[in-house]
């Protein structure tokens, strides 16, 4: 479990850190979570690398034996979280299934930006995360995970992803596993 490259175009995209995702019942310290989402976004605009900020707002059409929320949402629900500090820079891709480049411009954006490995954080681990991973690795980018910037509602899909499934796409590591590798090459 160690971060052993960066390539020189890597994007970091933060997956459903938003207020109504936050608010649910998360199995790991969501408070850590968006300390280290925090920490990596500030770092990867420090060195010119981009940022992209997803949300998701509704679901995938489509029967599923779980019964799906259909409550009223409070209307900041898809906010990112402040703790994120959305820059001008950054790319926001709002998303209506589980991975972040389904039938959105998130896979068109990366290739104009030449960007050829994306670091992947955020809630919840088994579902958005693991979504966006997957699907990053069969379009052909490198793939890291830093796990301590990621939780999930039941801590053993979170366990299964990150042991199991994360370990087959890409490599896994910390959040200052990836700060330290970004500043040694700006060094």
């Amino acid at each position: 479990m160690t971060v052993t490259a960066l390539d020189a175009k890597t994007a970091l995209i933060v997956v459903d850190l938003q207020k109504g995702i936050v608010s649910y019942p998360i199995a790991q310290p969501v408070d850590v979570v968006v300390k280290h989402a925090s920490e990596l976004t500030d770092a990867f605009r420090r060195h010119n690398l981009p940022v992209v900020l997803v949300n998701v707002k509704g679901g995938a059409p489509g029967r599923a034996e779980q019964v799906r929320s259909a409550g009223e949402r409070p209307s900041d629900w898809a906010d990112l979280i402040p703790e994120l500090n959305r820059q001008p820079q950054d790319h926001v891709v709002t998303k209506h299934t589980w991975g972040a480049f389904t039938n959105t411009d998130l896979h068109e954006h990366l290739k104009r930006l030449n960007v050829t490995q994306v670091v992947v954080i955020g809630v919840a681990t088994s579902i958005g995360v693991e979504s966006t991973a997957r699907h990053a690795h069969e379009l052909g980018f490198n793939v890291t995970l830093a796990i301590d910037a990621m939780a999930d509602m039941s801590d053993v899909n979170h366990t299964h992803s990150v042991t199991r499934i994360f370990p087959r796409l890409g490599e896994t590591g910390t959040t200052q596993e990836i700060i330290d590798l970004l500043d040694r090459r700006g060094a």
